[in-house]
């Protein structure tokens, strides 16, 4: 395919994608667990788990989420948040979090999470996020390169919204850079949530929305005109308001015209969307016709346990299906890092002295 930004370049090796640096923008903390730790936690906390070793507990969980069961995805959380129940435990999980994305070169990420899910073993919302954000800052320090802030999560099914919301805004200058909402969509519209989302327009907050990943544009569009997204997780059905004719002329529909002259970014993650069966494969999904239509696609891991991936497995994933060059991998970052939820200045320091200094120094 031809790359979004003309520029003479080669196709990168897999050392190269692991070397380029990377912005994550959609990445579930209860969904990148490392297997030992899981093992570590579970014996702790007295919670039986499917697989004692790690190497086993960790084929265990590609095994049931790449099983086509919706029962048997779903139970794979039903582990890890149920050894994320107490304060060492979630500081321990999002400083483990960190370590790996600042090894696989990751340099800014949004790491989300519902705090909700994080109180039966008696802690208050406050407190959990006091905990991940100690075990944030831990790493960061540690690392000295890697800035990560949090998104707070509210469940689409309950009914905490507002409550989170206001969460996310107490702590929005300690860590938090925003909100979401996640869970099944059928039946569970965003509109909902209404008022958490009129709160945090009048407070000046960001959110980001689940949507266009299980259900289809009427998701988007109440995502967007409804609620007022920043961004779109996921968004992936977006395609569904595009038509390519069989001469390869492309015609796009009100919504998806919008979505890209409005520059909204796609929180796009390839790998999860296989599992789930959004994409049939990498080579067909969406983010190839999005990217030569110049949308503004980023790439994202969701859950790196449960697709078994990282940002450089979903780079290279790209790279293989679509020739992209490290061009193309550098107008990804730059997307995200526009996207991204901090500070217009911050954002421009990270691309300027992090982001393209990377990739000239891979030859981009």
């Amino acid at each position: 395919m031809t790359s979004p930004i003309e520029r003479p370049s080669n196709r990168p090796t897999r050392d190269q994608v692991h070397a380029a640096p990377k912005v994550l923008l959609h990445d579930h903390l209860d969904g990148g667990l490392r297997p030992a730790t899981i093992i570590d936690l579970a014996a702790d906390a007295g919670h039986e788990l499917p697989a004692t070793e790690p190497e086993a507990l960790g084929r265990w969980f590609a095994e049931a989420a790449d099983s086509g069961s919706l029962v048997r995805y779903l139970e794979t959380f039903d582990h890890t948040v149920a050894v994320m129940q107490t304060a060492p435990a979630l500081t321990r999980v999002a400083r483990e979090c960190v370590e790996d994305l600042a090894a696989d070169g990751v340099v800014y990420a949004e790491i989300r999470y519902a705090p909700e899910q994080h109180v039966a073993g008696g802690l208050s919302l406050d407190e959990v996020v006091g905990a991940v954000q100690q075990g944030f800052d831990e790493a960061q320090a540690a690392d000295g390169r890697i800035v990560v802030r949090q998104l707070l999560t509210a469940m689409r099914h309950q009914a905490r919204s507002m409550e989170i919301a206001e969460l996310a805004v107490a702590w929005r200058d300690r860590g938090v850079a925003g909100f979401d909402i996640a869970g099944a969509e059928a039946g569970y519209p965003p509109t909902r949530h209404l008022d958490a989302f009129e709160y945090l327009q009048r407070e000046n907050s960001h959110f980001t929305i689940h949507a266009g990943e299980a259900f289809g544009l009427p998701s988007i569009w109440q995502a967007i005109q409804w609620c007022g997204a920043d961004r779109l997780g996921h968004g992936v059905r977006i395609v569904d308001d595009i038509t390519v004719a069989d001469d390869g002329t492309v015609e796009l529909g009100r919504l998806a015209s919008y979505v890209r002259d409005k520059r909204i970014p796609l929180e796009m993650c390839p790998a999860s969307n296989v599992q789930t069966g959004a994409a049939q494969s990498i080579a067909e999904h969406p983010i190839g016709l999005l990217t030569r239509l110049r949308f503004r696609v980023t790439v994202n891991t969701d859950n790196r346990l449960m697709s078994g991936t990282s940002m450089t497995d979903e780079m290279w994933s790209l790279v293989e299906a679509f020739d992209h060059t490290l061009a193309d991998l550098r107008w990804f970052t730059i997307n995200a890092m526009k996207s991204a939820f901090l500070p217009f200045d911050e954002r421009l320091a990270i691309i300027d002295e992090v982001v393209k200094p990377g990739y000239a120094a891979l030859g981009a």
